[in-house]
């Protein structure tokens, strides 16, 4: 499934030592990878943006007993952010953010079943240092 970003093409943000570099070519981008390469500590950068940045919200573990999809059907013009989405989305709301026009997904997890996706939609993280900052970015999936 491929369709353009609908809220944000790009994201950036600095936390200490890290650059979270962002370039979205889809409205639904699936973060994946191995275990311990960085994706929860992305999460945690964005989350901690979601402060200062009304287009930002971030789901995860803590709201594992929440209605996700009552969450994100209700949201409107948002980066949808969710970790742990393979614990977190049931079918019926990966079908719902499948379709969903009004806002955009970065979710991060290793199923992408009933999303619609494609190797479009698939991409891990790439560090790259630069002098004593990491760069984290995007590059596609397989």
């Amino acid at each position: 499934m491929k369709s353009k970003p609908v809220v944000m093409n790009c994201f950036s943000t600095v936390h200490t030592s890290f650059i979270v570099n962002f370039t979205f070519t889809n409205n639904v981008t699936i973060l994946t990878g191995d275990s311990g390469t960085g994706k929860t500590a992305v999460f945690s950068f964005i989350r901690e943006c979601m402060a200062v940045n009304a287009k930002l919200l971030c789901l995860n573990y803590l709201d594992y007993q929440k209605d996700i999809k009552d969450i994100v059907s209700n949201a409107d013009g948002k980066l949808i952010v969710i970790d742990n989405a393979d614990i977190l989305l049931d079918d019926d709301t990966r079908k719902y953010i499948s379709t969903d026009d009004r806002n955009q997904y970065l979710i991060i997890g290793r199923n992408p079943k009933n999303l619609f996706a494609t190797r479009e939609n698939l991409f891990e993280l790439e560090s790259k240092k630069i002098g004593e900052q990491t760069e984290l970015t995007m590059k596609e999936y397989l």
